[in-house]
């Protein structure tokens, strides 16, 4: 039996508008979408969960529990499983807070309010440490991501009694930039 490998060629396929990947042999078109990221600004008794990062990119910065939603789970599965991973932490989600786009690495982020459902909380294999911080305690120049400080902000904005829609990207921000103007290197999450 004679298999070969398949061939690609950057196309637009018959019935579409933008290039994909066809197979020269039998048409099949390897679409590419956005990788979703989920996550949760997590609260317990006035205070927010902060893990430091254990790994690239940011090694050893301070995020929200967030990661890449897993085939067959939900949002809220997701964020919750990335709470028990990178925190121990098991968490109630109270609501979806947050919608980002962040185009230049293809991701759509979204962010849940949550609250603590277990006191025990122990920093995972992705996690240096852990902590709780009160509003103005958080390392604001240590946070890894800009969608971590628009977390933080909307979540307090949230606290503070703002209506329970999304938020998202404020005005003008891509998710490419730290709130100092750094340029942030690929890999956000």
């Amino acid at each position: 039996m004679n298999q070969t490998s398949p061939a690609f060629s950057v196309r637009v396929p018959d019935g579409d508008v933008l290039p994909r990947k066809v197979c020269d042999r039998c048409g099949f078109i390897a679409y590419e979408n956005p990788k979703i990221v989920v996550g949760s600004v997590v609260r317990h008794e006035g205070r927010v969960l902060l893990c430091r990062r254990a790994i690239e990119p940011r090694r050893g910065f301070w995020t929200i529990p967030a990661g890449y939603m897993e085939l067959n789970e939900t949002p809220e599965g997701g964020a919750m499983r990335e709470a028990r991973e990178e925190a121990g932490a098991a968490i109630a989600i109270e609501r979806l807070l947050a919608v980002y786009s962040v185009p230049r690495i293809s991701q759509v982020q979204l962010i849940f309010r949550a609250r603590l459902a277990a006191q025990d909380v122990a920093p995972g294999i992705e996690t240096l440490e852990l902590r709780f911080f009160g509003a103005d305690e958080i390392p604001r120049d240590e946070l890894a991501f800009p969608s971590v400080h628009w977390a933080l902000d909307h979540d307090r904005e949230a606290e503070a009694g703002a209506p329970p829609v999304p938020f998202g990207n404020p005005a003008g921000a891509a998710g490419d930039r730290m709130p100092d103007g750094r340029m942030l290197p690929v890999g956000e999450f």
